[in-house]
C-alpha cells in the first residue's frame, strides 16, 4: 500500500483525499516514519561531527605534544599533523556517510568510477602532496631556513610545511604560499644551512691609483672588521680590467646571521677609507663639448 502511494503523485493525492480524507492519512503514516527517522539520522550526524571535529583537533593537540617532547624537526612535525588531520577527517566523514546507509565499498566503487575524473580535477594536489613528501625525505631545507628559489623567484624564510604549501615569509614581512610541487621541482638555494658564509665585495678605482696602497686599505678595512673570521683567509685582488676603472675584489669569510651587516658596514667603511686616502671610485661621466660660429 506504502509503495503504490509513495509513486502517486502530490495532485493525485490531495484530489484523492478530497473526495476521501482517509487516503491522505494513510499517507502520512507511510511518510512521515521515514521522514522522522531521516531527521533523527541528521541530527545525530550533526552532533557526531561537532563532537568529532573536537575529538581530531585533541588528537592532533596530544599528537604534536608528544613528537614535540621528541624533538622532531618543525617541518616533519606540521607536515604528519596535517597528514593525521586530514586523514582523521576522511574516516569521521565516512563513518557519516556510513549513518545514512553509505557503505564504504559503495564510496570506493564512486571513486573509482570517476577516478579519471578525480585525477584531473586533484592533479595539482596530488602533484604538491607528492612534493611535500620528496621535501621531507630529501630535506633541502627546515623550518627557519632562508630560501631561494627559481619557482617565481620567491625568497624568504621557511616558516611552515604542510601537506600541499610552504609557507615563506619575505624580508618585507610578507607571506609566500609556494606550492610543494613546484617547490620539489626548482632549483633551491638554502642560505641558512651552513654556519659560515663568504662575503664578496667589488670596488672600482681608478687606472692612475698605486694598486698596492688599495690592497693595503682594504686588507686593514677587513682586519678591523669585527664580524670577519679571523680563522679564514682574507683575499684582496684585481678582479677585472673594466672600461673606466680597475675592479678590486675583497674577499672575506662572516658567520651567516652577521652576513648583512658586515656586507653594508665594510662597504661603508670602505668607501671612507679611500676618501681619506685619496683613492677615487671612478664613476660614468659625460664631456660636452660645444662650437661656436
Amino acid at each position: 500500500m506504502y509503495q503504490e502511494l509513495s509513486t502517486q503523485t502530490a495532485e493525485e493525492i490531495l484530489q484523492e483525499a478530497s473526495e476521501d480524507p482517509g487516503v491522505l492519512i494513510t499517507y502520512l503514516q507511510g511518510v512521515l516514519p521515514t521522514a522522522l527517522s531521516f531527521c533523527v539520522r541528521l541530527v545525530i550526524a550533526v552532533v557526531i561531527l561537532l563532537v568529532g571535529m573536537k575529538i581530531i583537533k585533541s588528537v592532533v593537540k596530544v599528537i604534536e605534544k608528544s613528537m614535540r617532547r621528541r624533538n622532531v624537526e618543525p617541518g616533519v612535525l606540521s607536515f604528519l599533523c596535517s597528514l593525521i588531520k586530514y586523514s582523521l577527517y576522511f574516516v569521521l566523514i565516512m563513518l557519516l556517510l556510513g549513518g545514512f546507509g553509505i557503505t564504504t565499498g559503495s564510496v570506493v566503487a564512486v571513486l573509482g568510477s570517476a577516478g579519471l575524473t578525480l585525477g584531473l580535477a586533484l592533479q595539482g594536489s596530488l602533484t604538491n602532496f607528492a612534493g611535500g613528501v620528496l621535501l621531507l625525505l630529501l630535506k633541502p631545507f627546515k623550518v627557519g631556513d632562508y630560501i631561494i628559489t627559481d619557482a617565481g623567484g620567491k625568497e624568504g624564510t621557511v616558516s611552515d610545511i604542510t601537506i600541499f604549501y610552504t609557507k615563506v615569509n619575505t624580508i618585507d614581512n610578507k607571506v609566500i604560499m609556494i606550492p610543494n610541487g613546484a617547490l620539489s621541482n626548482s632549483t633551491i638555494t638554502n642560505v641558512s644551512q651552513m654556519e659560515t658564509r663568504r662575503l664578496d665585495l667589488l670596488v672600482g678605482v681608478a687606472y692612475d691609483s698605486d694598486l698596492s696602497k688599495v690592497k693595503a686599505v682594504l686588507a686593514e678595512i677587513a682586519k678591523r672588521d669585527e664580524a670577519v673570521l679571523r680563522e679564514e683567509p682574507v683575499d684582496v685582488y684585481v678582479s677585472n680590467l673594466a672600461d673606466s676603472a680597475v675592479e678590486m675584489g675583497l674577499r672575506v669569510w662572516v658567520k651567516n646571521e652577521d652576513y648583512w651587516t658586515a656586507k653594508w658596514r665594510i662597504t661603508e667603511q670602505i668607501k671612507k677609507e679611500f676618501d681619506e686616502n685619496g683613492i677615487s671610485i671612478p664613476f660614468p661621466q659625460m664631456d660636452i663639448h660645444t662650437k661656436m660660429e
